[in-house]
């Protein structure tokens, strides 16, 4: 199972798309506070489409809450700042994938403890869209671990 860490997440819409993406890939949501919103938001409900039923997401009071309460083994710190390619790290079932807020990324004190990974993007582009980035690197994850606990049809 595969652990998606956001940090201060700020957009509602974003943190209920990712929800609705751990349940239905098996992954566990940890979301580490202060939110930008109200947890009980009605963008984070619609876009979650209520899976929060569904998905095992636990909340934290600060980074190093999470850090003593989840353990993580393996934690990567997903940054434009950084230059290794999210295809190129080989991961394990377990691994976390830590992702910034929205409007200002990770800290560099965070980025400087932990293995950093990036997605490419055109020369001059800022970041792309949370959801879209965890989406990404969590299914690239799920894929090498040969998607773990995926329901066959």
């Amino acid at each position: 199972m595969l652990n998606l860490v956001l940090f201060e997440p700020e957009i509602p819409n974003n943190t209920g798309s990712l929800i609705r993406l751990s349940a239905n890939m098996g992954a566990n949501l940890h979301l580490i506070k202060p939110f930008g919103f109200e947890i009980t938001d009605k963008r984070l409900r619609r876009a979650g489409l209520d899976y929060k039923e569904l998905a095992n997401v636990t909340e934290y009071e600060n980074f190093e809450d999470y850090l003593a309460k989840a353990k993580p083994d393996r934690l990567f710190a997903v940054s434009s700042k950084v230059d290794q390619i999210y295809t190129n790290p080989t991961y394990q079932s377990g691994d976390s994938f830590l992702f910034g807020p929205e409007t200002r990324g990770l800290p560099q004190e965070i980025l400087d403890q932990y293995e950093g990974i990036t997605l490419p993007m055109q020369s001059g582009s800022r970041s792309l869209n949370l959801s879209n980035c965890v989406s990404i690197v969590a299914y690239e994850a799920w894929r090498q671990i040969g998607f773990l606990g995926k329901v066959s049809k």
